[in-house]
């Protein structure tokens, strides 16, 4: 799946469409790598992901930062 031209923002159901994994391994990759404390992440009342962040998530994967680039 490519990135929407254009688009915004993402849905975490979309970022970790984008990741190909799935949305609780999504959750425990930012648990490990961006938030201090388990109660930063159940604050956010509807978490939504800016293009920069999905490049962030896509290193911390492993995976290329470029989606027309495939491991």
């Amino acid at each position: 799946m490519q990135p929407r031209a254009g688009k915004s923002q993402y849905s975490e159901t979309e970022v970790a469409e984008e990741l190909g994994v799935s949305v609780d391994q999504l959750r425990t990759m930012i648990r490990s790598h961006v938030i201090d404390r388990d109660e930063d992440l159940t604050n956010v009342p509807a978490t939504t992901f800016q293009p920069s962040d999905l490049l962030v998530l896509r290193l911390l994967a492993g995976m290329s930062p470029n989606p027309t680039q495939r491991d």
